[in-house]
């Protein structure tokens, strides 16, 4: 029953918000997202923590603006991803637009497969489903949601340009095919990794525990690694669907080592990218949760 009750919920808020006009579904998603934050105090502590870590000289007004973008962004990519059944190949110029898509183009061109490094910036849902629609279809790594009727909802909307999710237990042999018949895989890097899994690794001047699973694939199968992204566009009016130039892999014999340089050189490619764009990243997200053996915790409270 439990099950059911929330699938209900989830497809009332899906449908609902979805049959809204634009701007009135990002004001009230941006409401809602501003609602959540003030009635949980441990997201606000996460934001706080997380932005002086990142930018320890910002005054607190600043990083309290950078807050209200945050909650803003989170709002506006809530009610993107609610609207994507009313997106098509005929349409999808008037909401994102291509940018350095030559990049993606020349990681394509080499035959080995592509990984799409990229993390929840900007409009992370919907960068991968634009450029579906753009031609250029996309497997995407996926963590399952506990209620499978709501994993298969979301899922089911996520798919609809020609996507397909990869799930945990599937991963490797998954993505070695698809790799190997010169796919293109999405990739969540910017995520709080438990050991076993990862490496710690500088990020914003704090080590920060990071999947080594991109390096460890790239490093095996050779495949480009190029960084996208979708962000807001003030200048445009629209989402800028950004595409940088493939990243070089580091081989210096030593695989372990290669594997941590490699893990290195993508982590700072994305905190580049927030460094830009600091108002479009999920700053309540805890990124520095694990630590390294002897450290007292980062958040320390419930």
């Amino acid at each position: 029953m439990k099950e059911w009750i929330e699938y209900a919920a989830v497809w009332v808020i899906l449908k609902g918000l979805g049959v809204l006009p634009r701007p009135l579904a990002r004001s009230f998603a941006s409401g809602m997202m501003r609602f959540f934050y003030a009635l949980l105090p441990r997201l606000r502590k996460t934001a706080e923590i997380n932005l002086r870590i990142a930018f320890p000289d910002w005054s607190d007004d600043r990083r309290k603006k950078v807050i209200r973008g945050m909650l803003r962004n989170l709002g506006w990519m809530a009610a993107e991803f609610v609207r994507l059944p009313k997106y098509s190949k005929e349409n999808i110029e008037e909401t994102v637009a291509l940018d350095g898509h030559e990049n993606f183009l020349e990681g394509q061109r080499r035959g080995k497969g592509v990984l799409y490094l990229t993390g929840h910036i900007g409009a992370w849902e919907l960068s991968s489903f634009a450029h579906a629609l753009y031609g250029f279809p996309l497997h995407y790594m996926a963590r399952r949601i506990d209620n499978p009727r709501i994993d298969a909802l979301v899922n089911s909307y996520r798919c609809l340009p020609g996507n397909r999710p990869i799930f945990k237990n599937e991963s490797a042999r998954v993505m070695l095919k698809v790799l190997k018949d010169a796919g293109t895989i999405g990739i969540l890097a910017d995520q709080n990794t438990m050991p076993g899994e990862a490496v710690f690794v500088d990020f914003f001047g704090k080590q920060a525990s990071t999947t080594t699973g991109i390096a460890r694939v790239a490093l095996h199968t050779d495949a480009a690694v190029v960084p996208g992204y979708a962000v807001w566009d003030e200048s445009l009016g629209k989402y800028r669907l950004r595409f940088e130039p493939p990243i070089e892999l580091i081989r210096t014999g030593d695989m372990e080592r290669d594997v941590v340089e490699n893990t290195q050189r993508f982590t700072k490619v994305i905190e580049d990218i927030i460094r830009k764009y600091p108002d479009q990243w999920v700053w309540v997200h805890r990124r520095w949760n694990t630590r390294p053996k002897g450290e007292p915790p980062v958040y320390d409270f419930s």
